[in-house]
């Protein structure tokens, strides 16, 4: 299907906070078709559930499940290794947590370029947060750059897809607020990275996403196992 004549663009949807503001802010101007990645993870089949939730509210009639279980199979991260712990909240840490999945965002950007190239679209929204790149290499902006340079060198001359990154350089409080703004639907949302039935609290997704709604002054709509007070952490 050719969407040339579309003002369409490629979104990938974790089904996190960050992905479904990042959608909401997509959605004002574009046509929105829907990438979500299965790669193996813990939570797998709850942020499949959070993708199509979110979706069905956009009406988003292109949907693509991309399988990058490679990446599993590669391991070393706590998210797709069950013998790796996840390590609990620790906010003020530098260090890269046991959670990074090494190079992860270059392979969804990859299998999102594709597609977008085949539907003609001319960006690829990412809901990448450079609050998260103390310990995520690639979630940095100078990433986001350089792999938009790797596509201007790897597609057909009269292909041009941008990445847009609309939440990269906000915290979590200003990304829940204007979630908020844009009336997305955080409800639907899940940022967990063990759990699939609640979500747990204490590990460094759970952690920035309750501080974050915390600092807004609003309840998270999510339930928790444990909801420790993340202000302490400022």
């Amino acid at each position: 299907m050719n969407n040339t004549d579309k003002n369409i663009v490629v979104v990938a949807v974790s089904g996190g906070l960050d992905s479904c503001v990042t959608a909401a802010i997509a959605a004002q101007k574009n046509e929105l078709a829907f990438a979500h990645i299965n790669y193996g993870q813990r939570t797998e089949k709850r942020e499949l559930k959070a993708f199509n939730d979110i979706a069905d509210f956009y009406n988003a009639k292109e949907r693509l499940i991309i399988d990058l279980t490679h990446l599993a199979e590669i391991g070393g991260s706590s998210l797709t290794d069950k013998e790796i712990e996840v390590s609990k909240a620790d906010l003020n840490s530098k260090e890269i947590p046991t959670s990074y999945i090494p190079f992860r965002n270059a392979n969804i950007l990859s299998a999102c370029v594709s597609w977008a190239e085949v539907l003609g679209a001319k960006a690829i929204f990412s809901g990448a947060v450079f609050e998260d790149s103390s310990g995520y290499p690639d979630c940095r902006p100078s990433f986001f750059k350089a792999f938009e340079d790797a596509i201007e060198q790897g597609t057909k001359p009269e292909t041009s897809i941008k990445i847009i990154t609309p939440v990269i350089y906000l915290s979590k409080e200003e990304i829940v607020k204007r979630g908020l703004e844009l009336k997305a639907p955080l409800h639907l949302t899940w940022s967990c990275y063990q759990n699939e039935d609640e979500a747990c609290g204490v590990c460094d997704s759970c952690a920035l996403r309750l501080r974050g709604f915390q600092l807004a002054g609003i309840e998270d709509p999510i339930s928790y196992k444990a909801k420790p007070d993340y202000l302490i952490e400022r």
